[in-house]
């Protein structure tokens, strides 16, 4: 007996049970250590070790900085605030989260796992790849030494040449595709890529408890042998040389190509994790009120140092091997920490120890990153209330995601892992984060800005801003003027402002006192409310959550940021896509790239044309989130607070006479405010909280709790029911 209690007690260690839940009974990480760790694995992967000094190399020079910061300053840090704020806040993954902020957005919501679960098909077999190192990691001597080329691509990759393609001189047809005559699977990384996914079940189908203990040793461990590598890597022969070629090269004429600077945005979504939606999955499972803002920033400031200190030990070695980068020759995402870092490994005494070391580390980053990939999908079959437990679900996914990996472990396999990585980081990750920036900013209680603007001015209003983006960037790409592209986009934008905001002052509606010095004339009033109320009133109801207190809050900039600057730096990042393409469309594996990208976002298109298709992925009793009475320039707490709950008999005359109490109370403040209005749509009271029952029979319930921003008021069934407000704000 004691002997299977001590066995027990190990099992639950090891593989711990669904972690403690939170007040609304969704699993939450054991601390916030395990949630920061977690987010950074996702982070500190194949991205900092193996594909960040590959696309340095590709674009060596301190002018790389340029648009990499610009990048993180300008679009990772604010959108990554906004996906762990949103998932805080709602309670769900991307897809709740997004309906949460507005029902047409589900699709938006998809988008970031339709990318994380086409990555992760593919991450998985560079893991193969590198288990293939760690394998030959115990032959002495070590099996690529004097032949590290013919080692990768012979021995690991085992990708024979294809027929390359060409178009016409003129570039204007394809002359012929290219062929890739050989289809076989590759043996030994289909039995490392079954193993790597065996790592991937173990690490999340338990769900946060176990995920929470697992980061740990998977961020620990690459941080102490990153170190020794880039300590070994700089005491090389002629290591400064190599380091110069990026921290002392400055080439200005880079800065003109459109390519560096889509690469940049690119790379730090590939690397900080923007766009692939487990940030929000994640933060959904954090305690309520945790410094969402915060910890974005160590998040994001983390990865970056991390991944610059990493490039440390790449360089290094390419000044050792005087592996200089070649004009016009561009390498693969991933080969240039392939083909320098097992050369450093040679370099050290005791080389099979520290290649064992490496190539271990390399796996442990890889997979901390893969897992938070597939755990998004995950969470978005979790939370849609799908019939089956988690480990069920994350089985599935991960027998299902290894079938999906087999094309990347043929004989053709590097080159559509080329082809797929390409155009899904250039497309559609890109495409993603756009849409997730513009929409929030754009349609979050748009009835509220319709209330005092009038329609048509919501309308012209936005066709500019998004017409401006399309029209702008079609007459630079068509004329090959950038500057005739940035005066037809912001012209027609200035033009909808000023129609637009005219349409607004007609209308007879009293306008709601608008803060600060914008609010001293009609006119501004009224453009105040086209141009930034749906982003700043986002940013005040997370904030009733996420912020206050000793908490970080979202500043009043950030909407602001989100929608004028990020939005249209990646609309122009976007459209270099194209000409791009356009360049490469007689190799068939590119092909097939570019369309999946295109079929994500046509999954986000969809959503927001025809919502009601993804209407399954949200729990039936959370569909009516974000639908609530709202009140132009007022929390949603506030219009909570102004409605009281009247106190009276039983318990279910209390709550329906207290859910029409609240909406009569609400609809007589708007219709006070523009009487023309005919009111609003049926809904509850609950803002980020969790709708619970509104619509079942409240006699066959207990209690009944409406979460609204953290402060859940609960109906006493027995005797008289009282209305009590807990938590904080």
């Amino acid at each position: 007996m004691g002997l299977l209690q001590s066995v027990k007690k190990a099992g639950n260690w090891l593989l711990p049970p669904p972690s403690k839940s939170s007040d609304d009974g969704r699993d939450q990480w054991p601390s916030r250590a395990a949630f920061l760790l977690a987010a950074m694995g996702g982070c500190a992967g194949q991205g900092n070790l193996l594909r960040y000094p590959s696309v340095v190399y590709n674009n060596y020079g301190l002018q790389w900085f340029v648009p990499y910061l610009l990048a993180v300053f300008v679009i990772a840090i604010p959108a990554l605030i906004l996906e762990i704020s949103i998932g805080q806040a709602y309670r769900g993954g991307t897809v709740v989260a997004f309906h949460n902020v507005h029902r047409r957005l589900k699709g938006v919501g998809l988008g970031p796992v339709f990318v994380s679960f086409v990555v992760v098909q593919y991450f998985t077999v560079n893991l193969a790849w590198i288990m293939n190192y760690f394998r030959n990691s115990f032959t002495s001597p070590l099996p690529w030494e004097g032949r590290l080329n013919d080692f990768y691509n012979n021995d690991v990759v085992a990708n024979p040449n294809p027929i390359v393609g060409s178009l016409s001189d003129d570039g204007s047809s394809v002359l012929a595709f290219t062929q890739y005559p050989n289809t076989k699977l590759i043996g030994e990384t289909v039995a490392w890529s079954i193993f790597i996914w065996f790592l991937i079940w173990v690490s999340i189908f338990r769900g946060v408890g176990l995920t929470g203990r697992v980061v740990y040793f998977t961020m620990g461990l690459p941080i102490c042998t990153t170190v020794i590598l880039v300590g070994r890597a700089l005491s090389l022969d002629n290591a400064s040389e190599g380091v110069k070629l990026l921290w002392a090269t400055w080439r200005s004429d880079q800065l003109a190509d459109g390519t560096v600077w889509q690469t940049a945005v690119g790379q730090v979504f590939f690397s900080t994790g923007i766009g692939f939606g487990y940030f929000t999955s994640y933060a959904s499972y954090n305690a309520k009120h945790s410094n969402a803002v915060m910890d974005a920033i160590l998040i994001c400031g983390s990865n970056v140092l991390f991944e610059n200190f990493a490039a440390f030990a790449v360089f290094g070695v390419v000044g050792f091997l005087r592996r200089w980068p070649q004009e016009g020759e561009r390498l693969g995402a991933f080969v240039v920490g392939f083909l320098t870092l097992p050369e450093a490994v040679i370099q050290m005494p005791g080389a099979n120890f520290w290649a064992v070391l490496l190539f271990f580390t390399l796996v442990v980053l890889g997979f901390s990153s893969a897992f938070v990939m597939l755990d998004a999908t995950a969470t978005l079959l979790v939370d849609s209330g799908i019939k089956y437990s988690r480990p069920v679900i994350v089985t599935f996914l991960t027998i299902l995601s290894f079938l999906m990996c087999l094309p990347y472990c043929t004989e053709f396999g590097y080159y559509l892992l080329d082809g797929i990585d390409r155009w899904i980081n250039n497309v559609a990750l890109i495409f993603v984060v756009w849409s997730e920036v513009v929409s929030a900013t754009t349609v979050y209680r748009w009835d509220d800005v319709v209330a005092q603007a009038g329609l048509p001015a919501f309308l012209v209003y936005n066709f500019g801003y998004l017409g401006g983006q399309v029209i702008g960037v079609s007459v630079a790409h068509g004329t090959g003027h950038p500057e005739f592209g940035a005066a037809a986009g912001i012209g027609l934008y200035f033009a909808c402002c000023v129609v637009s905001t005219g349409l607004a002052c007609r209308k007879l509606t009293p306008s709601v006192p608008v803060p600060g010095f914008m609010g001293r004339s009609k006119f501004t009033s009224k453009f105040w409310f086209l141009a930034f109320y749906s982003g700043n009133q986002l940013r005040r109801d997370l904030n009733i959550v996420v912020g206050g207190g000793r908490n970080w809050s979202i500043p009043a900039f950030l909407p602001v940021l989100l929608r004028y600057v990020s939005g249209p730096i990646l609309a122009i990042i976007f459209s270099f896509a194209y000409p791009e393409f356009y360049t490469l469309r007689y190799d068939p594996l590119m092909i097939t790239g570019f369309t999946l990208a295109h079929i994500g976002m046509v999954l986000i298109i969809l959503g927001c044309v025809a919502p009601r298709y993804y209407d399954h992925l949200i729990p039936r009793h959370r569909r009516a989130e974000g639908t609530e009475d709202t009140v132009p320039c007022e929390t949603k707490l506030e219009i909570v607070e102004h409605a009281v709950l009247p106190h009276h008999g039983g318990p279910a005359g209390d709550v329906d006479r207290g859910m029409r109490t609240a909406r009569r109370r609400n609809r007589s403040r708007r219709m006070r405010n523009h009487p023309q209005s005919t009111g609003l749509p049926n809904s509850n009271i609950s803002s980020v909280g969790t709708r619970k029952g509104l619509d079942a029979n409240m006699e066959d319930r207990q209690s009944i709790k409406l979460g609204i921003v953290g402060r859940p008021i609960s109906f006493a069934r027995e005797g008289n029911a009282t209305g009590t407000v807990t938590g904080s704000s």
